[in-house]
């Protein structure tokens, strides 16, 4: 066993790899090792000396581990310092810069437009995507069979109960319902909207809808038309001119579509305006009676307003741009756009 030993360490002062070391383990512990074969010994020793000689063996094991371990802890050593000369960082050097990219530029416009009306004392309330044909129908004055439901072009879930909101006003009349016709309301709600369209560089089968609503008492027209153009100059600055044109729209009346003027041209008429110096950003009125009555307010005391906007028409109109399909790429380069329009 001794010799064993002494032939081990003899072995381990020539050793200068992991490779080398992996040799020398077998060479002794392995399945055919020197040590390992010395075990096979015992059965032909007489019963008196196997005691002696397997606690030696046990004790020879362990000390040619230890050994082995010890140069393999050196060998990781010297690799480690070795790399470390080699691979030294000189830090006065300039870094790598790494493309990074930024919040999306739809996001940031919901965040601007809410942070805006949370200063005007709004709420930022949320609702279920998939919602009840009640809410996102019935109750704002579309019943079944409406002709303007048609236009909605509704993803159903479920028959014809069940389906993904068309639109975030089914979160105005959830509002109004927990207000149980007592409780003036100032409310936002932001969020995912679905319907069947063809994508393409204005159209998408989802896209982000901005929703305002108020309710209290003595509100008129007049104050939707200032709420607005707070919102028009925050936007897209104190030159921004505002206006109101009728339209029609089931769950609001009076119904009105409110125009900017024209941030390229200044109101001359150009191709983005379509030469008419104004451009349409949202559909707004007053809200409907029969809205105010199926949500449980009294419309001889209480009147409000509403309003929505297509977050994508927002960003496309503010930062000139022509594809809202961008909005959803990965590409940096496109993302730089923005963040450099933004500046």
């Amino acid at each position: 066993m001794e010799d064993i030993l002494k032939e081990l360490k003899d072995d381990l002062s020539k050793v200068n790899t992991e490779h080398e070391l992996s040799e020398v383990k077998t060479k002794y512990l392995g399945k055919k090792g020197n040590i390992t074969l010395l075990s096979s010994k015992i059965k032909d020793l007489p019963v008196e000396e196997k005691k002696t000689f397997g606690a030696n063996l046990n004790k020879i094991k362990v000390e040619a581990t230890n050994l082995i371990e010890s140069k393999k802890e050196e060998i990781a050593t010297l690799i480690l310092n070795k790399k470390l000369e080699s691979e030294s960082i000189d830090i006065t050097l300039p870094s790598t810069k790494v493309p990074m990219g930024s919040p999306n530029i739809v996001e940031k416009i919901v965040e601007e437009v809410e942070e805006l009306l949370m200063s005007m004392g709004y709420d930022v309330v949320d609702g279920p995507e998939i919602e009840k044909d009640e809410y996102n129908f019935e109750m704002l004055n579309l019943p079944k069979g409406h002709p303007a439901r048609d236009a909605q072009d509704t993803f159903y879930v479920e028959g014809e109960e069940l389906l993904l909101r068309s639109q975030t006003s089914p979160v105005q009349v959830r509002t109004m319902l927990e207000g149980k016709g007592e409780k003036p309301i100032r409310m936002i709600c932001p969020g995912k909207t679905y319907r069947r369209d063809d994508d393409d560089a204005t159209h998408s089968h989802q896209f982000m809808q901005i929703e305002g609503l108020l309710i209290d008492k003595n509100v008129s027209l007049s104050d939707l038309k200032g709420t607005f153009d707070v919102i028009a100059k925050h936007l897209f600055g104190e030159d921004c001119k505002t206006r109101f044109r009728p339209s029609y729209y089931p769950f609001t009346e009076p119904s009105v579509e409110t125009d900017i003027s024209c941030h390229v041209c200044k109101g001359k008429g150009c191709s983005v305006c379509k030469n008419t110096g104004w451009i349409t950003v949202s559909g707004a009125g007053m809200v409907h009676p029969n809205v105010l009555k199926n949500c449980g307010y009294d419309p001889k005391k209480w009147q409000g307003f509403a309003f929505g906007f297509g977050a994508e028409r927002l960003a496309m109109i503010k930062y000139g741009i022509d594809d809202l399909r961008a909005f959803y790429m990965t590409d940096l380069r496109e993302v730089q756009n923005f963040d450099r329009k933004e500046d």
